[in-house]
């Protein structure tokens, strides 16, 4: 698996992510990370939904660890790539909750709209995204990586047959105690 740690990532982009695309893979690359990108040309790229699945793929086939992805809101873009297993998908508008989606949720897409990110504050939330990891940050906020794993664990395994069958709840929830907020987080 190509990995952050390596700096690898893969991005794709539909017709009206396109140049936000370009701007952050050309700022990535200045910063010395090699990025795979699926949507090269802007002549016949794929419809966005048809550009996250293709993003996703990537994860679930453990070709990549992080994916970036854009669209003009990068709402299309992300729900398609969430439909693919083992796709934890966000979409963000500003640095902090590209930062959050990475250290909170564990996700391994993040998707940008183009119509609302202009390219510097998406080069920042790439910059977030990439450069962080699950549980960064919080190291004073007592089972605060056990509280969010939890989330992301009983995510990752959700069956919805089951989920139904029993009453519309988790089927064995996981418990994890959150030690109180530490003084000073602003988020």
């Amino acid at each position: 698996m190509k990995t952050t740690a390596q700096k690898f990532v893969v991005v794709g982009a539909d017709f009206a992510g396109y140049p936000l695309k370009e701007a952050v893979k050309q700022h990535l690359q200045a910063r010395g990370w090699t990025v795979t990108d699926v949507t090269p040309e802007i002549d016949g790229i794929p419809m966005y939904h048809r550009v996250g699945f293709r993003l996703g793929a990537e994860i679930a086939e453990g070709n990549f660890e992080k994916a970036l992805a854009f669209c003009g809101t990068g709402m299309g873009i992300h729900v398609a790539a969430s439909k693919v297993p083992h796709v934890h998908a966000a979409v963000a508008e500003s640095v902090p909750a590209a930062l959050r989606a990475a250290t909170a949720n564990n996700c391994n897409l993040l998707a940008m709209g183009a119509f609302y990110i202009a390219p510097r504050l998406g080069m920042a939330m790439a910059d977030e995204f990439l450069e962080h990891e699950f549980g960064d940050g919080y190291e004073d906020w007592n089972d605060f990586d056990t509280y969010h794993r939890v989330g992301f664990d009983e995510v990752e395994n959700f069956d919805y047959d089951s989920y139904r069958s029993n009453g519309f709840q988790v089927a064995d929830p996981q418990t994890a105690p959150l030690g109180p907020e530490p003084q000073g987080l602003a988020y």
